[in-house]
């Protein structure tokens, strides 16, 4: 099916994991077997470390784009294959190289077999932070060729291989990084009425953040507040001067968001006033939600099964963040879960997908492509 071998593409791109916006390597690699490709039908452009591929239609009517991810995760591997991670304390934890190898295989496929609509294959970097969707989106290279619907997968260790999980609606959640610094006065263990002890006011803010959810979201919404982090201190008899919460915010319904970053600043407020010290919040990486376009995917859910491509599976919402949910704000289309086989979950130092699933996504996007399944 493909002249590139997608294996042996994943093996490659899983031994170079590089952080958002660093993915020279990656970029470099991808384009060295993209542009080993065909010519005739098919145009490649650069944005920043990511890849725009713009095949050309026989018969256009429509221009629909296919979406991938390429960076890494500060994570030190310990699968122990023959192929990890030679970046050290970096490692391809969430499947993006298994992302990659699938892209790679569409474009292989129809930079030979002309597809009859317009397709562009976007690789995209800084998925998992600081975040590339929004400012790839907004790009002069890809508003060129901006497509009219646009898809994209995700790897599922819980599922098996042969299976996909997807449902219409609200998939992954808005989410937003939390980071929360309080100043005060250090001193000594044995004078603190002398200083101001930032461990105190950071227990008491983890404590009061946590009334959130529980006493300010409607409880048939959903929404987790988690404090991850929380640093303060250097030695047992030093009253600490600063303290440092680290965390992550999550809300299945968008409006839900703002409340909940209306009530933490009130909170971390109140703690300013109450322990009187400094405080700042940063919210860091913020994804919107993943809204699967209702039509589009129940009429994906009737091809593959129709045409028996994979077992698909309706699964529940979940928690997890993606910032592909830009792409969908914008412009209709879908996400959908892909069963990888693996006991150990997304961004776990042992997580390794079974490659068969690369195969199961070619068996499932080729056709859906080339029969024009979107329509």
């Amino acid at each position: 099916m493909s002249r590139i071998d997608v294996h042996a593409a994943r093996r490659a791109l899983h031994r170079i994991p590089e952080l958002g916006f660093q993915e020279y390597e990656t970029q470099a690699y991808l384009l060295s077997l993209l542009n080993g490709l065909p010519k005739e039908h098919l145009s490649i452009a650069t944005w920043r470390t990511g890849i725009i591929v713009h095949i050309r239609g026989s018969e256009p009517t429509a221009r629909i784009g296919y979406r991938c991810d390429i960076d890494g995760l500060p994570i030190r591997e310990e699968t122990g294959c023959d192929f990890a991670s030679t970046h050290e304390g970096m490692m391809h934890a969430c499947g993006h190289d298994v992302h990659m190898a699938i892209a790679l295989g569409l474009v292989d496929h129809f930079a030979h077999v002309q597809p009859k609509d317009d397709l562009v294959v976007v690789f995209q970097p800084a998925e998992e932070g600081p975040g590339g969707a929004q400012p790839m989106l907004a790009s002069t290279a890809l508003q060129a060729v901006r497509p009219e619907k646009i898809f994209a997968l995700h790897v599922q260790p819980d599922l098996p291989v042969g299976e996909i999980g997807i449902r219409p609606g609200i998939l992954f959640a808005n989410t937003s990084e939390l980071f929360i610094d309080l100043v005060g006065q250090g001193g000594h263990a044995a004078y603190p009425h002398r200083a101001n002890d930032m461990v105190v006011a950071g227990a008491h803010l983890v404590t009061a953040l946590q009334s959130i959810v529980a006493r300010n979201v409607d409880p048939l919404d959903a929404a987790v507040i988690t404090i991850g982090r929380l640093e303060s201190g250097t030695k047992q008899n030093i009253i600490a001067g600063k303290a440092r919460l680290e965390g992550t915010i999550r809300a299945l319904a968008a409006a839900t968001m703002p409340r909940i970053k209306q009530r933490i600043e009130a909170l971390v407020a109140g703690i300013g006033e109450m322990f009187g010290c400094a405080t700042e919040i940063d919210y860091g990486a913020n994804y919107y939600q993943v809204f699967n376009d209702e039509e589009l995917t129940q009429s994906f859910m009737d091809f593959v099964s129709r045409r028996d491509l994979a077992v698909v599976r309706e699964v529940p919402a979940a928690m997890t963040g993606e910032d592909f949910g830009y792409f969908l704000k914008e412009i209709p289309g879908f996400l959908f879960w892909l069963g990888a086989s693996t006991p150990y979950g997304l961004h776990h130092e042992k997580m390794l997908p079974d490659e068969r699933c690369i195969d199961t996504a070619l068996r499932v996007l080729i056709p859906y492509f080339s029969e024009r399944g979107y329509r």
